[in-house]
């Protein structure tokens, strides 16, 4: 009999790698379709947006473009999804696979009897996963079908709300006058003019104000706002153009309205601004542009400076401010600098507190308590600290800085201590640190100098040497050359400690400002204090004997004995030029005088102005500026002098008003008059821009040979003369003598 044969279908290991890379074909699918569709109904939701605000397309597409940055990096990670990454996720969703879907990846010639199989096995039962459409990694649909169905939601509410808004923003027109053209039109023909003008302003986003249209020409605006003109003209001429200030701008056709033109502009400063079409100018018109202030902070609580007792009160300090902007805040933020600790081992240490949760509106209280103990302050510490505001352009804004100090009752003021800081300047010389170093130098530039100037070089050090030795060797009794060095023993101190690499002073200063006894002149000769002198003697400071010629220990004595030694070395050396045998002994010198240091705990003074300490709990920060000056710098610049073409209309309109006739070339002084005078409107456009217009008036009819009309020149006169400068004044003539005195006087020269 035959063996029965297994009647199900095999697979085999290249038909498995291929089921392999359709599941992970499919997973890289189902995983990126709950990116896409969230992605795709946040799109929705913004074109929803775009209908209600037409105006910010700029944020819409930086919105937009978040968006796709933020879907590409979800997408990314999928480019790694392979067959290698698909096996331990099947192996994991599927038991009968036995952990060994990994083997259907590898060559069956480099695996072994039992390793091949397994691999046959694994791919008969991935075969049948695959016929039973079973070879599928779950993914979870509803976080995404959540997240893309609310903003399908909010997208179709948007789409389908009114837009009442849009509809009380829409621009209305404005007046705006022109002088009548120079040269009439033909008859039966209509003269071109600009027949309708709109105005759309629309403010900063930060200012949170809606768009809205002016309902005159001349308008207010907050900085940087964007103003729109349309203008629709008749007959065929060149584009108008608009006049800001000293800039003209053509406007550019608006697509689908013939004859329609329109110009946008951000605005930054207030300016004038005019209309040109077909040779005819419109009047002057002002925009006052107000700029966005900075936040205005002010604390209520407590005092510029604050002293908390040490005893009897409690260690906090309430904070209370109050700030306003005139847009709206943003931020809000209390700065604390703690310092800790006295004199050089003062500690700082920078706290910060966001007191933005308080802020609404455009004014808002503001508060915070500063406990001392919390912050890791203790008796004798003190915190510096001042707020600080954002608006919502950006301005920032701060207070001065408050001072809180905490009492210390470890420290005891006593009137002893104002006699005590007087500082006695010190002798300047140069340091062991400093020869080493100038040494090292002089070696390094041996070989680019002569042989005289290295000497020279190194007989000066040799001379520092010797002055720094004479210094140290007085606390040894040391007053003269004699006996220095070459007697001196050597220390037995280790030399091999690393010297540091920083030049600074070494060693103190000895005070040796006081009178020296007599020295006896013979120990043979009798006194009649020689009692006296030996119950004296140990107590006396004797300069002729080096071992008691100071109090220092026994050990600090060996070590400075040591010290002259090496110096005494050192010095031989650099005055017979031989500079780096001497640099070993400047070394030894430097580290036994650490050593000493560190056992005196003497220091030398350094040279330098040390103030008295500032009494702080009275003086500082009490606003006291007696005897302070902020330095001030003026300079004159010479300003163009309006008068003379001021004066030079006002003589015209005076000839105007007398019948006399007019010239063309008059209009050159009227319009040296315009000029001052629109600088004029600029801060008082009330009184200022009637006058301007009339006086462009003028000037149109003296160009085209037309007599001036009085109307106009009223208007002008009165301006014009409010801008002339005061005269000044006359000095009085001295009053004429009465006839009695006259009578006087004549009597008085015969």
């Amino acid at each position: 009999m035959k063996p029965a044969t297994d009647t199900m279908p095999t697979t085999s290991v290249a038909a498995a790698r291929e089921l392999l890379r359709a599941a992970g074909r499919r997973d890289v699918r189902r995983r990126a379709a709950t990116v896409l569709l969230p992605a795709l109904a946040a799109a929705v939701g913004l074109l929803g947006w775009a209908k209600h605000w037409p105006t910010g397309g700029l944020a819409l597409t930086m919105v937009g473009g978040l968006g796709l940055l933020l879907a590409g990096w979800r997408l990314w990670p999928l480019r790694r999804v392979s067959p290698a990454t698909i096996a331990p996720r099947l192996d994991r969703q599927f038991p009968q696979l036995e952990d060994s879907t990994g083997l259907l990846l590898q060559d069956s010639e480099k695996l072994n009897l039992l390793e091949t199989l397994q691999q046959q096995r694994v791919a008969q039962r991935v075969g049948e996963l695959g016929a039973a459409d079973a070879l599928v990694l779950p993914v979870d649909f509803r976080p995404a079908g959540w997240l893309a169905g609310g903003l399908l939601l909010a997208g179709a509410l948007l789409w389908w709300w009114p837009a009442g808004p849009a509809r009380r923003t829409q621009p209305s027109g404005v007046a705006v006058h022109f002088p009548e053209p120079a040269q009439p039109a033909k008859p039966g023909q209509a003269p071109p003019r600009i027949t309708e003008t709109t105005l759309l302003v629309t403010p900063p986003a930060y200012t949170h104000l809606a768009v809205f249209a002016p309902a005159q020409a001349s308008f207010q605006c907050p900085q940087g706002a964007r103003v729109r003109w349309q203008v629709r003209v008749s007959g065929r001429q060149p584009a108008p153009e608009l006049e800001l200030g000293a800039q003209r701008r053509r406007m550019q056709s608006v697509a689908g309205q013939a004859g329609t033109f329109a110009i946008e502009l951000v605005l930054n400063a207030s300016t004038l601004y005019q209309l040109r079409y077909a040779g005819t100018v419109s009047d002057d018109y002002a925009i006052d542009v107000r700029p966005d202030l900075a936040p205005v902070l002010r604390i209520v609580t407590p005092k510029p400076y604050t002293l908390v007792a040490a005893l009897g009160q409690r260690p906090e300090v309430p904070v209370r401010a109050t700030v306003h902007d005139d847009y709206g805040l943003s931020r809000a933020e209390l700065v604390i600098t703690v310092a800790q600790g006295q004199g050089e081992a003062v500690k700082f240490r920078e706290v910060r507190r966001d007191l933005s949760a308080g802020l609404g509106g455009l004014q808002a209280n503001i508060s915070s308590m500063l406990n001392l103990p919390k912050l890791g302050l203790t008796y004798g510490d003190e915190l510096y600290f001042y707020l600080t505001a954002r608006d919502n352009n950006g301005h920032t804004a701060r207070t001065d800085s408050y001072l809180v100090q905490w009492q210390d009752t470890a420290v005891a003021d006593g009137a002893l201590d104002m006699g005590m800081g007087v500082k006695v300047a010190p002798a300047y010389f140069r340091s062991e640190r400093q020869i080493i170093i100038d040494t090292e130098k002089l070696i390094a530039e041996k070989p680019k100098l002569d042989a005289a100037i290295v000497a020279s070089r190194a007989n000066a050090l040799g001379f520092d040497q010797q002055s720094l030795r004479l210094r140290y060797g007085k606390f040894m009794g040391e007053e003269a050359e004699a006996g220095i060095g070459a007697e001196a023993p050597h220390s037995p101190i280790a030399e091999d400690e690393e010297a540091p690499a920083t030049p600074t002073a070494d060693a103190p200063e000895p005070d040796d400002h006081h009178d020296h006894a007599a020295p006896p002149t013979s120990p043979a000769k009798a006194s009649p204090t020689a009692e006296t002198d030996a119950l004296m003697d140990p107590y006396i400071h004797k300069h002729d004997d080096a071992e008691t010629a100071d109090f220092l220990e026994p050990a600090v004595k060996a070590k400075l004995r040591a010290v002259l030694d090496q110096m005494w070395a050192a010095e031989l050396r650099l005055r017979t030029g031989q500079l780096r045998e001497a640099l070993p002994y400047e070394y030894r010198a430097l580290r036994l005088l650490k050593q000493v240091q560190q056992q005196t705990r003497a220091f030398v003074k350094k040279a330098g102005f040390s103030p008295p300490p500032m009494p702080e709990a009275t003086l500082r920060l009490t606003g006291d500026l007696a005897g302070a000056a902020v330095p001030q710098r003026q300079q004159t610049l010479p300003a163009p002098n309006p008068q003379p073409a001021i004066r030079a209309a006002l003589r015209w309109l005076a000839a105007a008003d007398n019948g006399q006739p007019t010239r063309p070339a008059d209009a050159a002084a009227l319009d040296q008059a315009g000029t001052v005078l629109a600088g004029a409107a600029l801060t008082r456009p009330g009184f200022y821009l009637p006058a301007l217009r009339a006086l462009r008036e003028l000037g149109a009819d003296v160009r085209a040979g037309r007599p001036s009309r009085a109307a106009s020149r009223a208007p002008v006169a009165r301006a014009l003369t409010d801008l002339l400068a005061a005269p000044a004044p006359a000095p009085a003539a001295p009053p004429a003598p009465d006839r009695l005195a006259r009578r006087y006087f004549q009597e008085l020269s015969r």
